[in-house]
């Protein structure tokens, strides 16, 4: 089974994209699965029920997104090898633009949003830094322009990463994508696998359930802004 991992800010198209990418693996008769990490709450596996393909939904609750994530990655990509998948798409949010879900050898995909601002990739971490494609969504209610300077942002970023403008609505860009993601041959390896990048660093007293506020009440990793 080959797993390929998806993040990017919240609504910034990834679901959509997804959706059309499964409907072209269908097509093609190849076998496909989904898992949705969140927060709080996502009505997004519904979508994908819809679409008769096996669904996980992940939500995190008070625990960091990505640690959540990443403890639970084994476990899903075992769920999608018994149910003898070929392809398993992991989709995840990258709430705080810092989230690092991708694996070492194992395809990854950010999608990012034409109208959040151009400087925008300049403000995201991981997440795109170390992605191997780059999905743009919404490019096509722009000017040429600013579509242009957009790109040039992301691969100032990430120069090495391949870069799509995809449709979320028409599903136009999805053909060249799946191409791209074609050239990632081989079964995927998650167990003793690394990830690209270190996790947000987060052990410190409001972590475990402190509400005042205070130096006095202030334990573990801090920084202090310089005043």
């Amino acid at each position: 089974m080959r797993l390929i991992t998806f993040a990017g800010p919240p609504s910034s198209g990834k679901t959509s994209v997804i959706l059309k990418l499964i409907r072209i693996y269908l097509d093609r008769g190849i076998k496909v699965g989904v898992v949705k990490f969140d927060c709080l709450q996502s009505n997004d596996d519904k979508l994908y029920d819809k679409m008769k393909v096996p669904v996980l939904l992940g939500l995190s609750g008070q625990q960091c997104p990505d640690h959540y994530y990443i403890s639970n990655i084994e476990n899903v990509f075992a769920w999608g090898v018994e149910l003898k998948l070929d392809i398993l798409l992991s989709e995840s949010a990258g709430l705080c633009n810092r989230c690092a879900p991708h694996i070492k050898n194992i395809p990854a995909v950010c999608v990012i949003d034409q109208m959040s601002g151009v400087h925008t990739p300049k403000k995201i971490g991981p997440m795109l830094r170390s992605a191997d494609i780059v999905v743009i969504t919404k490019s096509d209610v722009v000017s040429q322009a600013e579509r242009e300077i957009f790109e040039m942002n992301v691969q100032c970023v990430n120069p090495c990463a391949d870069i799509f403008h995809v449709n979320g609505l028409t599903g136009q860009g999805t053909t060249e994508l799946i191409e791209a993601l074609n050239d990632f041959s081989g079964d995927s390896v998650v167990t003793d696998n690394k990830l690209r990048c270190a996790m947000p660093m987060a052990v410190c007293s409001y972590c475990l359930g402190e509400t005042n506020i205070g130096s006095q009440y202030q334990l573990g990793n801090l920084r202090k802004i310089k005043t």
